[in-house]
Formats: structure tokens, C-alpha cells, sequence
């Protein structure tokens, strides 16, 4: 080999020069470890300049977030020769779920204290907020079993037996690989905002914000427990097919309105403070001062398609059990549920719906949720 590795950007040009000829494909394994080596020296190079840099623009932490994110995705190629995306596994990003908004809301609070001149207790609490969420999330995935490489989310088996192989490959690459990578990222930004705040001290709002946050945590703590509590006896053939008991008597999904509760109350830390969050004046017609709000916007979002695409599951599974359940509580929001009761009530079929969801039944098959 006539190249040498150098460790500047022109180096590397030079080496793809040199060893393009004839001799490139009798050392494959050369130009592999080359190609490694020069990926993880770029990488640790852009984030020791981000840092020493301390930026303080979205666009130059996003370049960052891109490029770990092409880095990750090109280290998951299974067959040489085909692109490393297609290879992408799905139940992958799931995994990583529930570690990524805490490293990128980590990347954004410590990012002051690097230079050690100054820091935001604001984003500091909200990256302690952030990684006691972690630790419930990935608890519960760990349990369900989700962290087994041959274990995934049985909605995309759904998903697969619905729409052709190649499509599906297309929705792997731009919506799991990419998209959900984008919403992962965009959930750090309240952090951002909260570093740029540089308050001296916490204030009435960060306290009642973080004590919210942490109720709301150990209730979905709850309603997981329950969920779970419920699909292990649920083998023993004397339970219906999805619980209807304990909080999810009042919300057939409070995990996921908890889930959207958690950000939206993280989105509202910076918003909420008395410093000012350095928003730009604009007029009331424009629409980019929603950006500060914008991950808890995405988010509630995604929640809520996901949401209808598990209902859909359901109700093919159990048509008659689960509109029942449908018309009788909310989807989220649990005041709504005596509103349903109300107007059942009215139409004379609550005592119906409530022996057939709350009554004693039997068991019929799969998980859901």
C-alpha cells in the first residue's frame, strides 16, 4: 500500500487516490480498517471542535447529529455491497429510544460547564428529569424483552404483512431511520434554550415544573406495571384481551399520555422561567416563533398516529370488546371518560358496555399496547 494514513482531510483524499488503481480490490481488508480509523478520527474531531467551539446555533449541532447518525447507520451493513440503511433493523431505533434524548439533552446542559466558566442549574435539573425518565423507559423495555436482538415490536409485523417488502424498506429508511432520528434530536432543544438562559438560581416554575415531571414519571411507572402486571396473567386464559383495569379504567392509553405529559412539561422549562427565553420578535402571522414548542408538537403527533395504528390492531383482534371500550373511556385525556359514561348513559347502553369491559371474561389471545 502506497497510502499514507494522515490524519488531515487532504491525507485522507490522498489515500483514496493512490490505492483506487488495481491493487484497491486486493486489499479490501486494508481500505475497511482504513475507512473505520478515518470515520471514528472525523467523528471525535468534530465533537472536540463543537465543544471547544461551545455553539450556540441549531444548525451546527444538527450537522453533528447527521453525521452520527450516518456514522451509526453505516456500521449496521449486514451484506457487503448493499447499502448499509436497508440493513437497518428496525427494532433497533426502539432500543436506542431510551438513551438518545438523554444524550442529546446532556450534550446541551454540560455544554457550558466545559469551559468551566459557567452553567444553567435550569438545564441541569432538566437533564436529571431526563435521565430519571431513561431509567423508567428502559427498565420497561428491558422487561418486555425488547432489548433481545430477536425480539421487536409487534406493530411492525403488522406493518410488514401490509405493504410490500420494497416499500417497506423505503418506510425503514425515511421514517425509522431518519424521522424518528430528527424527533429524537428536536427533544433536546429545550435544553438549548434552557443552557442560552443562563439563570443564577432556580424559580418557582422550575420546581413546580420538576415536581410535576416526577409525578407524572412514577404514574406511568404505574400504568407500565399494570400493563405488564396484566399480560403476564393473561397466559393463564381468565382475562380478556386487553386490561381494563386500575388507570386504564380512565385512559386506554396513560402510558402514552403520560409519555407526551413528560415532554410537553420539559418543553414548558425555558418557556415557562422569568428569564427571558431569546425568542426572535416577529409578527403574530409568522409561524417561527412555535418553534420552541415544536418537539413537543412533533411528538404529541407521532403519539397520537401510533396510537390509532395500535387501536386498529385491537379492534381487528377484538371488534366487539374493544369499540365497547372505545365509546366508553378516552383515548387520553381521563376527564373525558365520564363524559362517555354520560352519554351512554343517555342512550341506555352503560350498563351494558360497563358488565361487558368491566365484567369477568375470558381470554382471548396476543398482547396489545
Amino acid at each position: 500500500m502506497t497510502g499514507k494514513f494522515n490524519f488531515e482531510d487532504k491525507g485522507c483524499k490522498d489515500f483514496v487516490e493512490e490505492d483506487s488503481g488495481g491493487r484497491f480490490s486486493r486489499h479490501q481488508d486494508a481500505a475497511s480498517s482504513y475507512k473505520f480509523k478515518s470515520t471514528c478520527y472525523r467523528l471525535l474531531r468534530y465533537l472536540k471542535l463543537a465543544l471547544r467551539v461551545r455553539s450556540t446555533h441549531l444548525l451546527r449541532t444538527g450537522s453533528l447529529f447527521f453525521f452520527i447518525m450516518a456514522t451509526v447507520m453505516n456500521n449496521f451493513a449486514v451484506e457487503k455491497g448493499i447499502p448499509a440503511v436497508f440493513h437497518w433493523p428496525v427494532t433497533f431505533l426502539d432500543r436506542l429510544w431510551t438513551f438518545l434524548p438523554t444524550i442529546y439533552t446532556a450534550y446541551y446542559a454540560l455544554l457550558p460547564l466545559w469551559p468551566l466558566e459557567s452553567f444553567s442549574p435550569r438545564a441541569l435539573l432538566m437533564l436529571g428529569l431526563v435521565s430519571f425518565w431513561m431509567c423508567r423507559l428502559s427498565y420497561n423495555t428491558w422487561r418486555r424483552g425488547l432489548f433481545n436482538l430477536k425480539d421487536e415490536d409487534y406493530r411492525w409485523i403488522v406493518v410488514r404483512s401490509k405493504i410490500p417488502t420494497w416499500l417497506f424498506q423505503v418506510f425503514n429508511l425515511v421514517f425509522i431511520a431518519v424521522m424518528q432520528n430528527i424527533i429524537l434530536f428536536l427533544l433536546g432543544i429545550p435544553a438549548q434554550i434552557a443552557a442560552l438562559q443562563q439563570p443564577s438560581q432556580l424559580s418557582t416554575s422550575d420546581y413546580i415544573l420538576a415536581t410535576l415531571a416526577v409525578l407524572d414519571v412514577i404514574v406511568e411507572f404505574i400504568a407500565d406495571n399494570q400493563q405488564y402486571s396484566f399480560q403476564t396473567y393473561k397466559q393463564r386464559g381468565v382475562l380478556r384481551g386487553f386490561v381494563t383495569r386500575g388507570l386504564w379504567a380512565w385512559s386506554r392509553h396513560p402510558n402514552f399520555l403520560c409519555e407526551q405529559t413528560f415532554w410537553i412539561l420539559i418543553n414548558l422549562f425555558p418557556l415557562l422561567a422569568p428569564e427571558s427565553p431569546q425568542l426572535p420578535s416577529l409578527p403574530i402571522s409568522s409561524i417561527t416563533p412555535l418553534w420552541p414548542i415544536t418537539p413537543a408538537l412533533v411528538l404529541c403527533m407521532l403519539f397520537f398516529s401510533s396510537t390509532r395504528f395500535t387501536e386498529d390492531i385491537s379492534l381487528s383482534k377484538y371488534p366487539e370488546g374493544y369499540r365497547a371500550y372505545q365509546s366508553r373511556v378516552a383515548m387520553f385525556v381521563p376527564l373525558l371518560t365520564p363524559v362517555w359514561g354520560l352519554l351512554l348513559k343517555i342512550r341506555g347502553k352503560k350498563d351494558e358496555v360497563d358488565e361487558l369491559l368491566f365484567g369477568q371474561g375470558r381470554a382471548t389471545d396476543e398482547k396489545d399496547d
